[in-house]
């Protein structure tokens, strides 16, 4: 993409808004969502960063990635079997290196994550956040890979190679086939995100309305002990907590 800058290419957690989906993914807008309303509450979320959609079509335009891309993709209407077709994508992906701007700008920007965290080599979450993921018409969430634990620029800059592949899963071109969905107009930012210490305690998800009614006035955590991905791939049976949000209101009286 001619004429891209650092800054098209690299958008800081605290910088994003709900507003962001079509320039970092529904997942990373909501994340840079979350910080500007917690963080002035003093609630922390650990920092990162995410590459924009378009990093993720500079990447495409590279060494005619894109068109070789769409042109096998094509095939399928054509017959061919997706495993085949979804197998070829992702083995040209992983063999195209990010070109040396994108590279270098996802290497200065973990560098600089990691001295703001006043520690070398930090661990982080290389998560995928597609444009099109929650519609109303179709959810798209969770059909991209995640990689956790991942250490070191090299390793960083593999594992955002590695999404940008996982858009391409047979899950993933089923899915927007059967949707009627062109692959170009879904694009894929790759959240770069500190690991914090789970182990020591727990993690998981948590919604803010009921899940199985939809009432909304209350707050529904499914936690365990270590990863949250243990949670959300069903690895575990959590422990629910479920939290009337009327009753989180506290007032200061005047007793000692």
């Amino acid at each position: 993409m001619t004429g891209t800058t650092e800054d098209d290419r690299i958008r800081w957690f605290e910088d994003l808004s709900a507003q962001d989906v079509a320039v970092v993914g529904g997942k990373n807008a909501s994340l840079g969502e979350m910080i500007g309303n917690l963080a002035p509450r003093g609630i922390r979320v650990p920092a990162g960063f995410a590459t924009t959609a378009d990093a993720y079509r500079e990447y495409l335009a590279a060494d005619g990635l894109g068109t070789a891309v769409g042109e096998r993709l094509d095939t399928l209407r054509d017959g061919a079997e997706l495993a085949d077709v979804g197998r070829a994508v992702r083995e040209r992906i992983l063999d195209t290196p990010l070109p040396a701007a994108l590279d270098g700008a996802i290497r200065r920007a973990y560098r600089e994550l990691c001295e703001r965290l006043g520690r070398a080599d930090v661990d982080v979450a290389v998560r995928s956040s597609a444009t099109a993921e929650d519609l109303p018409e179709a959810s798209f969430a969770g059909q991209q890979e995640t990689f956790l634990g991942v250490t070191g620029e090299d390793a960083v800059v593999d594992a955002g190679r590695r999404c940008y592949a996982s858009l391409f899963t047979d899950r993933a071109i089923s899915y927007r086939e059967h949707q009627h969905v062109d692959h170009p107009w879904v694009a894929l930012s790759v959240g770069v995100q500190q690991m914090v210490r789970s182990d020591r305690a727990g993690a998981g998800v948590m919604f803010t309305l009921d899940t199985d009614s939809g009432f909304p006035r209350v707050v529904l955590v499914n936690a365990a002990f270590g990863l949250g991905e243990s949670v959300v791939s069903g690895a575990v049976d959590p422990d629910e907590y479920e939290v009337f949000k009327p009753f989180l209101h506290k007032r200061s009286g005047t007793s000692t």
